[in-house]
């Protein structure tokens, strides 16, 4: 896979990422923690794809 395949996938995941946090903000019945989690995952994409545009030609 090439990088910026790469980089096309970890953008969906995180657009993904951005809806459910987005939706479970909205539900008065959402965990916390669950949400703490959402939030740290696409941190970590973020970090990843930046990691990958520095690398990409």
């Amino acid at each position: 896979m090439t990088i910026e395949a790469r980089i096309r996938e970890l953008g969906n995941r995180h657009r993904t990422l951005d809806e459910a946090i987005h939706q479970a903000t909205r539900s008065p019945s959402t965990d916390s923690l669950q949400l703490r989690e959402l939030k740290q995952r696409k941190l970590r994409l973020k970090e990843e794809i930046s990691q990958l545009e520095m690398r990409a030609p």
